[in-house]
């Protein structure tokens, strides 16, 4: 990460599903943060929703600011690689199991690093543990809380006296109701039993171990406690995941735990909440809601980013299409503005480097505006990550303030004192998004030619076309023909494109703009 480490002067604050409230965050070992996260289950990849994506955008803005602020942070984040719906899906798609989820998982480390979701310290798959997980369930069978039955193993509920109350307050008799489908499976002791070990299937053709209780695999709820206690301590800083997963994986989890540890686990649980779709973006053809992947094809993945954090992380957050377009125009406004102080700074590079530059004092409106930034963003961060507020409130106020600046240096004389305030400015406002994942290698012009190239594919446009109507929309202007001008310029907004006339009427620039309803395009 570009910026400098800074211990912020305010401590902390999370949210903690165990106490339902906020509290700092003390680490274990000062210094030092130890997270585990539920990582994607790889049979949906192939159809990942934005739930998956929110989560791992929302710990990835953790990850970032923990080490902004100066903490050594061992992040692991897990991959499930263990199911049936994996194995179902390998068999359609004729592919061997292992080879299947090794192709998901190539393309979910794509998206993630186009999203700018930093890899973790660790990322272990479930089929590299099953070692691991066996020895664990060993642990628990040897505690009493687990039974084995046949060839599968499940761990029994009822002894965990806390069980499904933690995170969820789902209690156990209330369970045993809901449960009754389970009764089927006359194996369980109890509907709520899970499993910590299934036998494998006579004739089926699926990933399978050798065990102490014959040939099978873990079950679902045993795999994150099994790899979180090799990669961290016994009790660890934070354990998170989608608010969907608190119960049963969780609770479940946490019952692991507690019949070795006496403990939870972790000392913070962390969840998102989900993103829900409006019905219109339900693709009826398939059955199911668009994916990261096809959003990312028509918008820009940090757009989408920007999108996965313009509303607080454990607050629902709705899809449509009007606010990824909202997202995106404002991160474009961010880039523009960033990109036309770098144009406007230009012609001072030479004078910057001057070893008299020390002399030149930034302005007090500079000056405030910038600690003003730096203050807000550790005070809204470390009140629970909200992020948001930086997005809505102080980026966007830091950005009218460059816009002012870059005005007042074209008109005075005396301009050095602008220019060192200008440079800080942008420093300041760079060092922050980069830790909100907001930058890449690429330079502010060639994030906004990837976001132009996104708009035109919405318009289903081409950038020679747009520049064949900008100048046939100039040649009407100057035959005085402002009807056709007018309809040339209302078409390219109904396509999602805005037409900005220089001062002068030397040239008209164009950027990309919110889609509305498609007019008919203007005839010659």
């Amino acid at each position: 990460m570009e910026v400098e480490t800074i211990m912020a002067s305010k401590d902390l604050c999370l949210y903690n599903t165990i106490t339902n409230q906020k509290e700092n965050l003390k680490p274990i070992n000062p210094g030092k943060i130890g997270m585990y996260v539920c990582g994607v289950a790889l049979h949906s990849y192939d159809s990942l929703n934005l739930h998956e994506a929110r989560t791992s955008v929302a710990f990835d803005v953790l990850y970032r600011y923990l080490r902004y602020l100066g903490y050594q942070v061992n992040y692991v984040r897990s991959l499930g690689d263990l199911n049936n719906m994996l194995f179902l899906k390998a068999e359609f798609h004729r592919e061997n199991p292992v080879d299947y989820s090794s192709r998901l998982r190539k393309q979910y480390l794509a998206d993630m690093n186009a999203l700018q979701c930093l890899l973790p310290t660790h990322e272990p798959r479930v089929s590299d543990h099953v070692e691991h997980i066996i020895n664990i369930i060993i642990k628990v069978i040897e505690k009493g809380y687990g039974y084995q039955v046949g060839g599968d193993v499940f761990f029994s509920v009822h002894k965990s006296p806390n069980y499904g109350q933690l995170l969820s307050s789902q209690s156990l008799a209330g369970n045993r109701v809901s449960g009754r489908v389970a009764l089927l499976d006359l194996k369980k002791r109890n509907p709520a039993d899970f499993a910590l070990w299934k036998a494998a299937k006579p004739g089926e053709e699926e990933p399978s171990w050798e065990s102490p209780w014959g040939l099978g695999r873990p079950g679902l709820h045993v795999e994150c406690r099994a790899m979180s206690t090799l990669y961290l301590p016994p009790r660890f800083d934070i354990h998170g995941g989608t608010a969907n997963l608190k119960f049963p994986h969780h609770e479940n989890v946490i019952a692991q735990t507690c019949c070795e540890e006496d403990s939870s686990g972790a000392n913070f649980w962390l969840h998102s909440e989900q993103v829900i779709y409006n019905d219109d973006h339900k693709l009826q053809r398939h059955g199911r809601y668009i994916t990261i992947g096809e959003m990312m094809v028509v918008f820009h993945p940090l757009a989408v980013r920007y999108f996965l954090m313009s509303v607080h992380y454990r607050t629902s957050l709705t899809y449509t299409k009007h606010e990824l377009e909202v997202s995106s125009d404002s991160l474009y406004n961010v880039y523009q503005t960033l990109q036309d102080l770098v144009e406007a700074l230009a012609p001072y590079q030479e004078a910057l480097k001057d070893k008299n530059r020390k002399y030149y004092k930034q302005t007090s409106e500079a000056q405030d505006a910038i600690k003003k930034l730096w203050r807000d963003f550790e005070e809204k961060m470390s009140d629970d990550l909200n992020s948001p507020h930086i997005l809505r409130d102080a980026l966007p106020r830091t950005m009218k303030l460059i816009k002012v600046l870059i005005t007042k240096l074209k008109k005075k004389t005396k301009r050095m004192s602008l220019v060192v305030s200008l440079v800080e400015l942008e420093k300041a406002a760079r060092g922050i998004l980069d830790v909100l994942g907001l930058l890449t290698s690429l330079s502010y012009e060639e994030l906004l030619k990837e976001m132009k190239q996104k708009a035109l594919g919405r318009g289903k446009l081409g950038e020679e076309e747009v520049l064949q109507l900008i100048e046939e929309r100039k040649t009407r202007r100057d035959l005085k023909d402002f009807e056709r001008s007018d309809k040339i310029r209302a078409w390219l907004k109904s396509r999602g494109i805005s037409l900005m006339d220089i001062p002068g009427g030397k040239d008209t620039l164009w950027r990309p703009s919110f889609l509305f309803s498609p007019q008919p395009k203007p005839g010659k």
